[in-house]
C-alpha cells in the first residue's frame, strides 16, 4: 500500500526499525566486550589496543543507554517507557561523574580498567556531554505531548551536532591535521557507540516530529533523503581540502582559502542546479499525475479541456480549422462481463495505442473515463475523414491478423469548424458524441 504524499512510508518506517534494532546490537556487544574485559582481565589481552581506552564506566553508560532504548521501543512485547526511565537516569548520574570527576573528587573511582590492564594513553571526556543529552533524548523520544516532541527534536538536532562534532574531530586527530593527534580523540569503542546510539534515537524520532519529514513519500521527503549527506559531507571535504593544500604549502594560505571557499560556493551552486532539477522533475510527474489517465497514459478529462482550449485558441487565431473526433469502444461491458476487467483493460490500452500511431504528437488525445474516447486538433474535414478511415483500417487490420472472440470494434463521429466559430470545446465535444451514437445506431441496424 502505498501512502499519501507528505505521510510516512511504511516500507521505509519498517527499513527504520530494522537499522534501530542492528544499531542497538552493536552498541550491546561493545558494551559487554568492554564489561567482560573488566570482570576478567586476561580478555582484554586479546583485544584491540582501543578498546582498552574505554573507561569501564562509559561501558556502563553505553549498556546502560541500549537497555533504556530497548525497554522504551515501541511496539515491543517487553516495552516500558516507565522503566526505561530507570536505566536512563543511571546512565545520566554516571555520565556526569565522568563529566565532573575532578571537582567531585571520585578520579580514582573511574579508572579504566583494573591496574593489571595496560592503558596507552590520556581519556578525553568530551563524549559525557554527549552522552548527557542522549540521556535527555531517551527520556522525551516517546512523549507524546507536542511541546515536549518539539523539545525532543531539539535535543536530537543537538545530540547529532555534538556526535558530528566528535566523529569529524577524531577523523582529523587520526589524519594529524589541525594540530589534533590520535591522543586527542574519544575512544574508539566509545565513539562507535555513541555513533549508533545517536542513529538510533534519530530514526526513533523520525517516527514523529518535526523529523518525520525524512521519511515522507512526497517530493520534501525525497529532497530531504536525498541532500542532507551531501549537506553534512561537503564541509568536511572542504575543511579537509583546506588543511591538505595549506599544511603542504600548494599554495599561500589566503589564495588557498579563497580557492577552497570559491570551490564551496560552485559545489552548492551545483547541489541547488541539482535541486531545482529535481523538483522540476517532481512538478512534471504531480503534472502528469493530474493530467493523464493512469491505464491508458493519454490525458484525462481534465486535461483535455486544458490543453483543448489552447489548441482551439490558436487554430481560431491562425484561422486553421479544427476538428474534434469522439471515439466509442463498442461491447466493453460485454468483454468485462464475460472475460474479466484485466481484459477489458487491455482492449482499452490496444485503443489507446491505434489513438497514437494514427495521430499526430501534437494532437490532443484523451479517455474520458470508461470506454469513450476523443481527440482534438487543427484538422480539416478531409484530414480527419482520412485520420479516421486510417484508425478503422488499422482496426480491421489488427482483427484480421489476430482473430479473437470479441473483434475491437469502435464507433466513431467528429465535428469540424473551417471557419471561425463562438463554439466552444465543450459543445464541439458534444456534437462529436451526438454523431458517434449515430455511427452506433447504424451498425446496429446492419447487423440487424
Amino acid at each position: 500500500m502505498i501512502a499519501p504524499p507528505g505521510q510516512p512510508d511504511p516500507v521505509l518506517l519498517r527499513k527504520s526499525v530494522a537499522i534501530h534494532n542492528v544499531c542497538l546490537a552493536i552498541v550491546g556487544v561493545v558494551a559487554l566486550t568492554e564489561c567482560a574485559a573488566w570482570l576478567y582481565p586476561p580478555f582484554a589481552y586479546h583485544l584491540p589496543i582501543s578498546f582498552r581506552l574505554m573507561s569501564i564506566p562509559m561501558a556502563l553508560v553505553v549498556l546502560l543507554s541500549a537497555f533504556s532504548l530497548i525497554l522504551s521501543l515501541p511496539g515491543s512485547q517487553i516495552s516500558s517507557p516507565i522503566l526505561g526511565l530507570f536505566p536512563a537516569s543511571a546512565a545520566g548520574i554516571i555520565a556526569a561523574a565522568l563529566l565532573f570527576k575532578d571537582s567531585l573528587g571520585i578520579a580514582e573511582l573511574l579508572e579504566p580498567l583494573r591496574p593489571e590492564v595496560p592503558i596507552t594513553g590520556p581519556l578525553p571526556s568530551q563524549a559525557p556531554w554527549a552522552f548527557l543529552v542522549l540521556v535527555g533524548v531517551m527520556v522525551l523520544v516517546n512523549t507524546r505531548k507536542t511541546i515536549l516532541r518539539y523539545l525532543a527534536d531539539i535535543f536530537v538536532s543537538c545530540l547529532c551536532v555534538l556526535t558530528l562534532t566528535l566523529v569529524i574531530e577524531s577523523l582529523f586527530g587520526y589524519l594529524g591535521i589541525f594540530g589534533l593527534s590520535s591522543a586527542d580523540v574519544v575512544a574508539p569503542p566509545a565513539l562507535t557507540c555513541l555513533a549508533f546510539l545517536t542513529l538510533a534515537v534519530t530514526l526513533r524520532q523520525t517516527h514523529r516530529g518535526v523529523l518525520s519529514i525524512f521519511w515522507g513519500t512526497g517530493i520534501s521527503g525525497r529532497i530531504a533523503r536525498g541532500f542532507a549527506p551531501f549537506l553534512v559531507i561537503l564541509p568536511l571535504v572542504v575543511e579537509m581540502a583546506r588543511s591538505r593544500i595549506v599544511l603542504r604549502n600548494l599554495v599561500p594560505q589566503r589564495y588557498g582559502n579563497a580557492l577552497l571557499t570559491a570551490l564551496a560556493a560552485a559545489m552548492l551552486n551545483l547541489l541547488l542546479i541539482v535541486l531545482a532539477w529535481r523538483i522540476s522533475q517532481m512538478e512534471e510527474e504531480i503534472h502528469d499525475l493530474t493530467l493523464r489517465d493512469d491505464l491508458t497514459g493519454l490525458y484525462n478529462m481534465r486535461g483535455f479541456y486544458l490543453l483543448g482550449e489552447q489548441t482551439l485558441r490558436l487554430a481560431q487565431r491562425a484561422e486553421l480549422p479544427f476538428s474534434v473526433l469522439f471515439i466509442d469502444l463498442d461491447g466493453l461491458k460485454k468483454i468485462n462481463d464475460t472475460l474479466g476487467h484485466n481484459m477489458g483493460s487491455k482492449y482499452l490500452v490496444e485503443t489507446s495505442e491505434l489513438l497514437n500511431a494514427s495521430f499526430r504528437d501534437t494532437d490532443v488525445k484523451a479517455r474520458f473515463g470508461g470506454d469513450e474516447f476523443v481527440v482534438a486538433g487543427q484538422f480539416s474535414l478531409c484530414g480527419m475523414e482520412l485520420a479516421t478511415a486510417r484508425l478503422q483500417a488499422t482496426v480491421a487490420e489488427r482483427n484480421a491478423k489476430a482473430p479473437r472472440r470479441f473483434p475491437l470494434s469502435l464507433s466513431v463521429g467528429f465535428v469540424t469548424l473551417d471557419r471561425y466559430s463562438q463554439e466552444s470545446l465543450k459543445e464541439l465535444v458534444t456534437q462529436a458524441d451526438q454523431r458517434m451514437y449515430q455511427d452506433k445506431r447504424r451498425k446496429k441496424v446492419q447487423r440487424a
